[in-house]
Order: C-alpha cells, then structure tokens, then sequence
C-alpha cells in the first residue's frame, strides 16, 4: 500500500529557554533523531539535523535566520543526514571521516542486520513521504565537510551562553556531548538517552563508554536533552548511568 505524501514533515516543540526542538514524526523510533535549536545573542545553535529527508530551513525559516553552528553530535546518518543545508559544521575529528564519505545509509527495513530488525515494522523506516516522488531506495546522506574540527574543552561561545565540547566516546569514536555549565544543560546525542544505548555498533567500544559515563556521572546535571526520546532530569540522568555501569562496568 503506499504511504501517504505529507505536507509539512517536521513538527517543533519550545523545550523552555530558549531551546526548540523539531522532530521527524514520520519517521520510525529507531532512527528518529532529535534535532535541537538554541537561539544566542550573536549566534545560533543546532545540535543534529535528522535524516535530510526534507529541508530544516525551508520548514522553519524564523530558527535560521542568522548564522548557526551546526553540531554533529557524531557521525550516523540519522543525525546528520541535515548537514548539508549549512555552513558552519563542527564535529570532532575522529567522526569527522565518516561525515566526509558516509557509509550505511538507507530507509529499508531489509537493508538494516537481522538483530536489529525486531526493533523495526514495516518495510520503510518511515511512514510518510514527503513528496510524491519520494523514492526510499535511493535515499542517501550526502557528504559533507565540517568547517570545524571541534576537540575536548572547545567551547561553542553563542554571545551570551557557552557550551564546552565533551569528548565522549564509546557510541562512536568522536560521540561529543554539549555542556553548559552555567545552566547544568547537557546535549548528549546518543552517549546517554532514555533507551536502549547501543555499544556494539560497528565503530562502538564498550571500554571507552564506560570511561564516558563515569566521566558524565560527576556533572551536575540538571536537563539532558538526548539524541533520541524525552528529555531528562538529574534523577533519571543518575540512574540511566548506573544502570549502565552495573551492566558494562
């Protein structure tokens, strides 16, 4: 049966100072990103930009309209498939190959490893299209080159708020996380969310994700806004890391 053609194919949420998020409702959980907006004073902010099925500026022409930092939170292609659209790419030198020249990208269920697709239903990875002559099997990430190479303790300065790049590897070499300190706001991408975390990826390795949560356990953390599923507070944050840690440390 085909699927039906929609008009608008993100939709946004105000997640409270000054942080949007937009979201990809059409596509399926398992690799529906979520793609988060700070406004600054001089600058703006976007942590991952989805699947690049369908034009982020175009849906939302008021959330960029001045310049932005665009932030890969690391190299899969459900949270950088959006990269193209922009100018100022920052992602850490170890992903940085894999933005470069992607590898695995695709929307068909049959094209994903037999273990994961308990997790998916259907035979696309979404449930929409965006056009009628959206085609699934010849969708792909376009390469990309990032601007700026960003390492360990590089602070992403917006004119009135700061974010310092946390390397945290284990979900892929170059995972980073985003931490504001003045306000306890970290940008995980997908080193922590409300799920089931994924350390045996191609590229994974568990050592280093255990060295990562330990290192995210001493924040004061008061919001995490993930890669993927709700946002978070201190409490949960505690115990989606121990919780690993009992399982992996």
């Amino acid at each position: 049966m085909a699927l039906p053609v929609v008009e608008q194919w993100f939709e946004r949420e105000d997640a409270g100072g000054a942080i949007t998020l937009l979201g990809e409702p059409y596509v399926d959980p398992f690799v529906r990103a979520n793609i988060w907006h700070v406004r600054g004073r001089e600058r703006d902010l976007l942590v991952d930009t989805g699947l690049g099925i369908s034009s982020l500026t175009g849906f939302a022409p008021d959330l960029f309209d001045r310049p932005v930092v665009a932030v890969a939170s690391h190299a899969h292609y459900d949270h950088t498939g959006g990269l193209k659209e922009f100018d100022t790419i920052a992602a850490h030198p170890l992903d940085a190959r894999a933005i470069r020249a992607p590898g695995f990208t695709s929307l068909l269920v049959s094209d994903f490893p037999p273990e994961f697709r308990d997790e998916l239903t259907g035979d696309e990875l979404i449930t929409a299209h965006p056009s009628s002559d959206f085609d699934p099997a010849a969708y792909t990430v376009q390469p990309v080159e990032p601007t700026w190479l960003v390492e360990d303790g590089d602070v992403i300065d917006l004119g009135d708020r700061a974010f310092a790049v946390l390397h945290l590897p284990g979900h892929t070499p170059g995972s980073i996380g985003l931490w504001e300190a003045a306000t306890g706001v970290l940008f995980s991408g997908d080193v922590i969310y409300d799920g089931l975390l994924l350390d045996e990826l191609p590229g994974s390795d568990i050592s280093e994700y255990v060295a990562s949560m330990e290192r995210l356990r001493a924040l004061p953390v008061t919001a995490v806004h993930a890669g993927h599923y709700p946002s978070f507070g201190s409490d949960r944050f505690l115990h989606l890391i121990d919780s690993y840690l009992r399982k992996r440390g």
